[in-house]
């Protein structure tokens, strides 16, 4: 792509790094910012800027948050003595949105993956063994992806876990073997959420 700036050259290369914007995309993007006041570029460029500077993860389940402690562990109406194991914040919002799930979370940060070289002390592991070990927790819900890499995790964490008398489930399959939260319909995954069945049920026999 032959363009008549090197700084819109720039701009353009920058846009087209974000995932699911391709080169021509980029440069309409580009081209509509060009056409708006310097102020609102400005704008536009420091809520970035802020947020990437003053973003925070949660102390406690390791959402992104505002604050030290994210809104969802400071209220006081959840249900601290449910957590629901995600795999990213992505997650932890896909599954906000059905307005189904009372409990709390914790953020794994990724998910066992040995041909990733991602093993387990890579992953927020260990802080939710800590939280099992202390006595409040009555029930871990397994929300991971339905891969194999999110299979592993949940029977990886359910061995840690399970001498600390625990409930322990997994939603429901209803998400198609393979899927991805993210993508799941709110719909359905409210459904799973509700419908989930205790872990050692879910085991291949």
């Amino acid at each position: 792509m032959n363009l008549p700036s090197k700084l819109v050259e720039a701009a353009v290369e920058q846009f087209a790094s974000l995932p699911g914007i391709g080169k021509r995309t980029a440069l309409r993007l580009v081209l509509h910012l060009l056409k708006q006041s310097k102020e609102n570029v400005n704008a536009f460029s420091t809520t970035f800027i802020e947020m990437r500077n003053n973003i925070k993860y949660c102390k406690s389940c390791y959402n992104i948050s505002d604050n030290d402690i994210c809104e969802i562990c400071s209220d006081h109406k959840r249900d601290h003595s449910i957590i629901c194991v995600v795999e990213d914040v992505r997650d932890v919002m896909a599954i906000e949105n059905t307005m189904q799930y009372r409990g709390v979370y914790h953020v794994l940060g990724g998910i066992i993956s040995p041909m990733n070289g991602i093993g387990p002390n890579e992953l927020n592991i260990e802080s939710l063994i800590t939280k099992a070990a202390s006595g409040k927790v009555n029930e871990m819900i397994f929300a991971l992806s339905a891969t194999m890499e999110g299979d592993t995790t949940n029977f990886y964490i359910f061995k840690r876990i399970k001498d600390y008398n625990i409930k322990t489930s997994v939603i429901a399959r209803g998400v198609a073997v393979g899927d991805d939260l993210e993508y799941t319909d709110e719909i359905t995954l409210g459904r799973s959420i509700l419908n989930r069945v205790p872990y050692e049920n879910s085991f291949v026999r």
